[in-house]
């Protein structure tokens, strides 16, 4: 039997009333398991004795399993979890340096997966070397912010769709769980503290465009120039340049919402003066804002991090033509926890 966790929360209404309940024990029923973190039914004190049998017996409640966690010098923790099926996936918790007065981090982001693997392949990256193993559903996500919640005892403030898998590529599932987030009835995270992050999937980026949510789109670009674009991301080539910053330029025109850029910074490869004006042209007289980040070594990839000199005159070249840029702070780098190192490998 499916786990209730694996059915889109919007069937679950639909899952009480097959077993004869009125439909407000949906809204409990979820509020449990996603908002509450409850692991078993026994624990739903709300709900009859009878509801609670039936639910054990049609639809088991299986949480994910933390089978591996490490915690990086600076904070960061990484977890592997694992689902009911075997299937897992890496879940990343970013607390903040700054803390309270009882020493917890004022701000917890968590860096979530949307897909057990991912299909896209990117040369820099851990995950698409394992190719994809299934879609989440939105409860399996929402799942790993409250897991990395319970653990650091902490309400998680910031999500990101940044972990495993192309979150376009699951797109239903994934706007499910950034909406619940954000819901009043759910997780109540701000939706401008909440982004998605896609390699540049152009009909899910025009889809997204349509969407009323105030939530934050980031782009992994990684290069303006065609061919070592291609290089770094070869499942990106049906959406050549061209045309993503057509879309992008749509995508502000509807919503007015700023889009983030992510460039990872490769030694010789797309940190030179040439790559440097080609970022500047795709950029330009946009609403876009730069994210310049370090590379991460991964262990299949020959790829090189810039220099720091170099990364810094990126960051001054750009910002001196008008395009607001940062360079990230990567985090959780010594546990393999950082932007493209994600491949649930256990110690």
């Amino acid at each position: 039997m499916k786990s209730i966790t694996t059915y889109p929360l919007t069937e679950i209404k639909n899952l009480l009333q097959d077993l004869g309940q009125p439909s407000f024990r949906a809204q409990q029923l979820v509020d449990w398991i996603y908002v509450k973190g409850a692991t078993s039914y026994d624990a739903m004190t709300n709900l009859p004795q009878t509801l609670r049998t039936l639910l054990s017996e049609h639809y088991p409640l299986h949480a994910p399993r933390i089978i591996d966690k490490q915690t990086s010098h600076d904070g960061t923790r990484k977890y592997v979890l694992e689902f009911d099926d075997g299937v897992k996936v890496e879940t990343v918790g970013i607390p903040s340096f700054d803390t309270t007065p009882e020493g917890d981090p004022k701000h917890l982001t968590v860096c979530f997966s949307t897909q057990a693997g991912c299909p896209m392949q990117c040369a820099f990256c851990a995950t698409g070397t394992e190719g994809l193993t299934r879609n989440l559903s939105s409860g399996e996500m929402i799942l790993q912010i409250i897991t990395v919640q319970n653990d650091f005892q902490t309400r998680v403030s910031h999500v990101v769709a940044m972990g495993q898998g192309e979150p376009f590529l699951n797109y239903n599932a994934t706007l499910e769980a950034l909406r619940f987030m954000n819901a009043k009835k759910g997780l109540e995270i701000g939706a401008r503290h909440i982004t998605i992050s896609t390699c540049g999937v152009i009909p899910g980026i025009d889809r997204f465009a349509q969407e009323p949510e105030q939530f934050t789109l980031a782009v992994s670009l990684h290069s303006a120039q065609q061919a070592i674009r291609d290089e770094l991301m070869p499942q990106c080539t049906r959406w050549p340049l061209s045309d993503l910053k057509e879309a992008l330029c749509s995508y502000v025109d509807k919503t007015n919402r700023r889009v983030s850029l992510e460039y990872l910074m490769i030694k010789d490869l797309n940190d030179t003066p040439h790559a440097l004006q080609s970022l500047c042209d795709f950029a330009d007289g946009l609403l876009f804002h730069i994210n310049l980040i370090p590379f991460n070594s991964v262990d299949h990839c020959s790829y090189q991090p810039s220099t720091e000199t170099t990364i810094i005159q990126f960051q001054k070249a750009l910002t001196r033509v008008g395009i607001e840029t940062t360079i990230r702070n990567s985090r959780g780098s010594d546990i393999a926890g950082a932007c493209g190192q994600l491949k649930n490998k256990l110690r």
